[in-house]
This record gives C-alpha cells, sequence and structure tokens, in this order.
C-alpha cells in the first residue's frame, strides 16, 4: 500500500516505520534534518523489541507524493489547516485520510479543509526523535480508531504490522478520555521538567490533578459526550504505570517548539467559557506553559 506520513515526528515515524518495515511503501513528510537523515541513511526505529534500519523515502513537502491510498496526518494540532492545504491534488476519493493527532477536533477541522473524510485516530505510545531520522520508543503502541467504512480494513493493515488496534464505536468518547489524560500530567510534566513517578510525590499535585480533571469532566459531559465514572481513578495510576514517561509538551517546551497547549487544557478553557463551566485548574496550566514557552523562546506568545 502506498502511505503518506504528514508530519514525520515521533509519532509518525513510529507508525509509518512499522508500515514502512511490513513491507508497504511509505512516504515521510517532514522537516529538513529528519528527511535529510532519512534518505541518507534510512530511518532508525528503535522500539522496546528490536533496532532496526529501513530504507525509506522523505521529503520536506508533498509536491513528491502522486496519490497515496492512505495518509496519516500527525502534525501538531496548530498545523493542521497547513497540512490539510498541502494535500490539495494529492487524494483520490477512496484514499484513507487518519488523524493521528492530540486534541478532539483535528479530525472535523481537517474534513473541512480537505473536503474529505478523515478518521480520527487515539494514539496511545511513548515516543521521541532522538536525532535526525531516529524514533525511539519508550512504551505502547495501540491505537484506537473512529468506525467507517474502511476501519476494518484498516485494522487489519496495522495488525499485520504488529500494531495493536481496536475500532472505538464511541471515538468522541475515547478522543475525550485522552485529552483528559492529556490535560492532566501534560503541563505539569512541561512546567517542571519531571516524568510522571514522581509527579504525585510532590505534595498539593495530586489535588491539581484531580481538579484538571474533574473540570474536564464536567466541560466533556456538557458537550455530550459519556466520560465512564472510573476515568478519575485510572489517570490518578498513570504515573504507576509509566513512571519514566514525559509528556509530548515536556518534548516540545525542552526543544523550544511551540507546544500544544491551547489545544489540551486550552480547549477545555475554550469550550468551558462557552458552556458557563469554570475551569480555572486548567486556565492556570494553560497559562503556566505558555508562560514557559516565552520564557524559553524569548518572545511573545499568543
Amino acid at each position: 500500500m502506498q502511505v503518506a506520513v504528514i508530519g514525520a515526528g515521533a509519532v509518525g515515524c513510529y507508525y509509518g516505520g512499522l508500515l514502512l518495515r511490513a513491507g508497504h511503501d511509505v512516504t515521510f513528510i517532514g522537516r529538513q534534518p529528519h528527511v535529510d537523515a532519512i534518505n541518507a541513511h534510512g530511518l532508525l526505529l528503535d522500539t522496546k523489541s528490536f533496532k532496526d534500519h529501513l530504507p525509506a523515502r522523505a521529503a520536506t513537502d508533498t509536491s513528491v507524493l502522486a496519490a497515496p491510498d492512505l495518509v496519516l496526518v500527525c502534525v501538531k494540532s496548530a498545523d493542521t489547516e497547513t497540512a490539510g492545504r498541502s494535500l490539495a491534488g494529492h487524494l483520490r476519493p477512496d484514499t484513507a485520510v487518519l488523524s493521528l493527532q492530540n486534541g478532539v477536533d483535528n479530525a472535523q477541522r481537517l474534513s473541512a479543509v480537505i473536503g474529505h473524510a478523515v478518521i480520527p485516530v487515539v494514539v496511545y505510545v511513548g515516543s521521541e526523535m532522538a536525532g535526525p531520522g531516529h524514533v525511539r520508543h519508550h512504551g505502547g503502541g495501540d491505537l484506537s480508531i473512529g468506525r467507517s467504512a474502511a476501519s476494518n480494513a484498516l485494522a487489519e493493515m496495522f495488525q499485520a504490522a504488529g500494531i495493536g488496534i481496536t475500532i472505538a464505536d464511541d471515538i468522541d468518547k475515547t478522543l475525550w478520555s485522552k485529552l483528559i489524560i492529556n490535560c492532566a500530567f501534560n503541563a505539569l510534566s512541561a512546567v517542571a521538567n519531571i516524568s510522571y513517578g514522581p509527579m504525585l510525590e510532590v505534595e498539593g499535585t495530586r489535588d491539581v490533578v484531580t481538579r484538571a480533571v474533574q473540570e474536564a469532566i464536567s466541560v466533556a459531559r456538557a458537550c455530550g459526550v459519556a466520560i465512564p465514572d472510573d476515568l478519575l481513578a485510572h489517570i490518578l495510576n498513570i504515573p504507576a504505570i509509566m513512571p519514566n514517561q514525559m509528556s509530548s509538551t515536556a518534548q516540545d517546551l525542552a526543544r523550544g517548539k511551540p507546544s500544544e497547549i491551547d489545544f489540551l487544557n486550552g480547549h477545555v478553557v475554550r469550550k468551558g467559557a462557552e458552556l458557563g463551566i469554570a475551569t480555572p485548574t486548567n486556565q492556570a496550566l494553560q497559562v503556566m506553559v505558555k508562560l514557559a514557552q516565552r520564557g524559553k523562546q524569548g518572545r511573545r506568545v499568543d
């Protein structure tokens, strides 16, 4: 199958690399350092179970694409519309487009730009770009995909590549549950540059996490999303399961890159304001990250 990965970062390179290793023809679209390294030396796929250099093709823009069978959109949420515009003229009516992005509304935003159905996917993986063209896997890797006419065939394809995947009957619940997990830990991990394990050992942190989660659950339920009653208990157990995990927001700040905080805690704040639900903890976490970004980047953060 012809596969295009738009946004060849930690998520795109991990899943694209596994599909490449399974025999699919994968083209990675990403930033110049990764593109140069991949074209010169292949993609270094460094997982928990194997380490492999995979011959691969990469480019900095979509002009090299013909009409792929499958597109994995893995860009940051702020770049969703730009990525969508770059796909103009490269999609067939039967091309499957998947959004493997943080946040809850990227599939809708992307679909509005490209005029093409987009299947939302929730990603559960710990990975990072450890160097140009080098993706390092820390754990996890399962996907949850929205139900569509193509989902069964896509699930078989991912499973054959060693990727665990489920088809979610209620993808909004899955998307919001993942968003709420991100609201709990991403900002704190980023601002303190701390992994999940020791986070809750600091006095008061459990209370902050609990309030952020409760606010987000209230907003999600007001949006008509059926959040399970045990989500908070599950979230408070995550640091014990993933003690060494640093959030994607922490990785962004460490590299001096813009974070997705406006699409995580910030989304809860915006929807809360629309619905008349107070979200002071999520707002504080959002502002903390934006202040940290300003300090890191030495410029104004909008």
